[in-house]
């Protein structure tokens, strides 16, 4: 009795999370289409509604790539509920922030105005690196989104690019780092409306809706389902974190490094293993 008495103090003072169980059918079917991949593969996937997981080398570092872009909106849009910046005021573009020609912001005239919200989108949507790094700097730069996340208890989801402190970070991952699973789990609090505020979370998960590019693992989810997404790719490393809004909502990350596939084609080991996995989800969650 005084141990059942001191279960249910301990229940009502610190709360009660169930542990999350292990989808069986799943993992054996995921195991399956991950086994022959030539390179090193981690995925995480989580049932919102059920609370059932599958994870396999989710808690393996692997380079961000261009889903360090996720980290950079929370850094900004916490600048923007701050009252720091304004969400639609104009900023003024300087050749000096050009990171590459193929970034729609590197090709605005020198002292050219654009909006804030629409350099978020650019970053986003098109994944623009020069808007992408525009805002990081605006954001307070590295030290300060990587303080942002430590709050939020992700311990290896870091932003390595001009981060004092962290160049050898850079140099193994390159602009940034993470695990599947804390990717995901970044997901699932934005979605929750645990970062920042619950309004700031609902804005950013509409803005991680319009992703560009979607010939991947979003191409295999219906188009009348939403889906908030990130997407990053460098040679030998293709990963991809969704959201999807379906019967059953759930989260999935894949993340890949020392690919042996490096092509820029979309038949590259890589994409097509997105893409799979992607499509024996949809069907795992919607039969």
């Amino acid at each position: 009795m005084k141990n059942l008495l001191l279960l249910l103090l301990s229940l009502y003072f610190f709360g009660y999370c169930p542990a999350q169980k292990t989808d069986k059918k799943l993992y054996s079917k995921i195991a399956l289409l991950l086994k022959d991949f030539k390179g090193d593969v981690g995925v995480y996937v989580k049932n919102l509604k059920k609370n059932k997981i599958v994870a396999i080398n989710a808690d393996t570092i692997f380079p961000t790539a261009s889903i360090v872009k996720i980290p950079i909106l929370i850094g900004i849009i916490d600048k923007i509920e701050n009252k720091t910046f304004d969400y639609h005021q104009k900023l003024v573009y300087r050749d000096s922030l050009a990171y590459s020609d193929f970034d729609v912001t590197a090709n605005l005239k020198d002292t050219a105005k654009i909006e804030m919200a629409k350099v978020i989108m650019l970053m986003l949507t098109t994944s623009d690196n020069t808007a992408s790094l525009w805002l990081q700097k605006l954001a307070g730069g590295g030290a300060r989104i990587n303080e942002i996340l430590d709050s939020a208890g992700l311990k290896a989801t870091r932003v390595n690019s001009r981060t004092a402190g962290r160049e050898n970070n850079r140099t193994q991952y390159g602009w940034g780092q993470t695990t599947p699973y804390e990717m995901a789990t970044l997901m699932e609090k934005i979605y929750k409306g645990e970062i920042l505020n619950d309004s700031a979370s609902k804005k950013m998960i509409r803005l991680l809706g319009r992703n560009y590019w979607d010939e991947q693992a979003i191409s295999k989810i219906p188009a009348d389902v939403f889906v908030a997404s990130k997407n990053g790719c460098v040679d030998a490393s293709r990963s991809e974190v969704l959201l999807v809004m379906a019967k059953q909502p759930y989260i999935f990350s894949i993340f890949t490094k020392n690919n042996k596939d490096q092509r820029w084609a979309h038949e590259n080991e890589a994409w097509m293993l997105a893409k799979n996995l992607s499509a024996l989800l949809w069907q795992h969650f919607n039969k």
